[in-house]
């Protein structure tokens, strides 16, 4: 009896390690080739929340602090305290289909279309990669939408919203 208990307790012990996120740019679950050469980009706009950009987008987001950011619409997850938020609006899709928003670093994604959250179609993310951290695809139409980024550790990120490969 006593032996399985030890064995149960290591198991569960080592559960994190299961859940832990995949480490190393070769483990996103499509090719980031592109986004993180935009993430990275030297020529990266400086947008400030609220601000509008075009597609395909590469900036340098400044955030504010989560209870000061203001959002159109209510994040999906709870906002965590100390983090920041922001977010950017786009005046239309040069063609409706997929579209990725990739991150720099850790952060919640909502995109809002028509006053609707959308569902991501897909995401993946990897730590250890410089340059990105997060790349979630969407299916847009056509018409303007809202990037809105929450639960940031830092005040600024880089985001790109290119389409998808």
């Amino acid at each position: 009896m006593r032996a399985r208990l030890i064995v149960a307790l290591g198991l569960l012990s080592s559960a994190p390690a299961w859940a832990a996120e995949p480490s190393g740019c070769d483990k996103f679950k499509w090719p980031i080739d592109q986004a993180r050469a935009a993430l990275t980009a030297q020529d990266r706009l400086k947008a400030a929340s609220g601000d509008e950009l075009s597609i395909p987008a590469k900036a340098i987001l400044a955030l504010k602090p989560s209870t000061d950011a203001k959002l159109p619409h209510p994040p999906e997850r709870k906002t965590k305290d100390g983090t920041f938020a922001g977010f950017l609006r786009f005046k239309s899709v040069p063609k409706a289909g997929a579209y990725t928003v990739n991150l720099s670093s850790g952060a919640w994604i909502d995109v809002v279309q028509d006053g609707e959250q959308l569902k991501p179609m897909a995401f993946s993310g990897a730590t250890d990669c410089d340059g990105i951290r997060k790349t979630v695809k969407f299916d847009l139409s056509a018409g303007p939408f809202i990037v809105q980024i929450s639960n940031a550790a830092e005040n600024s990120i880089s985001l790109a919203v290119l389409p998808a490969e």
